[in-house]
């Protein structure tokens, strides 16, 4: 079960320790996402590790992955979903991540309102 977080709040950490705070949103993103997919494939701190290894590579490619997982987890809670899997992937490219963190901490607070 995943719970519900507080999306400002989260930006505004972020803000506020000069994008380091990112960092846990990132493990926990992917840690929930798992979770809620039933994926447990990957963990939050090895998605991490191999972003940091492979120089952003990973994280590129761990958008697109998160789109599929949260698209799989809204359709196992039975919610109306989309793949917004390629659009993740875009935004990474351009790196626009943070926006990425954003729409998936949404995606995931609707599933988790429909725990």
């Amino acid at each position: 079960m995943i719970r519900e977080r507080n999306l400002t709040t989260n930006l505004l950490l972020v803000i506020f320790t000069c994008g380091f705070y990112s960092i846990v949103w990132f493990i926990t993103l992917t840690d929930d996402a798992s979770t809620a997919a039933e994926d447990y494939t990957t963990s939050g701190a090895t998605a991490f590790l191999l972003t940091l290894i492979t120089c952003g590579i990973y994280g590129i490619f761990w958008s697109y992955k998160m789109g599929k997982m949260i698209y799989a987890a809204k359709e196992r809670a039975g919610l109306n979903s989309t793949d917004n899997s390629i659009l993740y992937l875009i935004l990474s490219i351009v790196g626009l991540g943070i926006i990425n963190y954003c729409l998936m901490q949404s995606e995931l607070n609707e599933i988790a309102r429909a725990q």
